[in-house]
């Protein structure tokens, strides 16, 4: 069936007919998990950042891991347990649901799962954001200061989540 282009082979023993239209973040959630997505192409999806994004990107407890398949670069970054579960939320477009990461869990995944990025100070966490993401400044003072503040008490990064939380609560008036 895959030779006759009936068939997408998604991953060994994973598929879906040719002829569908699929959801790439279900897709996603289906193709290894538990994850969710999140990073970039959440915020894109929020419209957090202008830029397109090319892979889905989804955190898991299990560890990394990428596929390409003719749909997509799908790539999973590893988050231990604890830090996994808060504000995963689940999207529905059409009668599709998937399992996506809110805007603040998005963004502090990006910040906690970027290797080499140093958030030591509210002044380069606006740098960062404005310069680097081009994130959408209005949509960012809005978002949750706590969720911030919580998930830095499970992260590896948690200066640089409370200098965002901080930035949330003091700077925007």
């Amino acid at each position: 069936m895959e030779q006759k282009g009936e068939v997408i082979r998604l991953k060994r023993g994973l598929y879906i007919a040719a002829s569908a239209k699929p959801n790439l973040f279900l897709v996603a959630n289906h193709l290894y998990g538990p994850s969710y997505v999140s990073r970039e192409s959440a915020l894109r999806y929020y419209g957090l950042i202008p830029e397109h994004v090319e892979s889905v990107t989804s955190v898991t407890t299990l560890r990394s891991n990428a596929f390409d398949n003719t749909l997509a670069h799908f790539s999973y970054l590893h988050l231990p347990m604890d830090y996994y579960s808060p504000d995963v939320c689940i999207q529905t477009e059409g009668e599709v649901s998937f399992q996506i990461a809110s805007p603040e869990k998005a963004l502090a995944d990006l910040v906690v799962l970027t290797s080499c990025l140093r958030l030591r100070y509210q002044k380069e966490v606006i740098e960062y954001l404005e310069h680097d993401l081009r994130l959408d400044m209005d949509a960012f003072y809005k978002m949750d200061a706590a969720t911030f503040e919580h998930l830095a008490t499970v992260s590896k990064k948690q200066q640089a989540l409370l200098n965002i939380a901080k930035i949330i609560r003091y700077d925007h008036i």
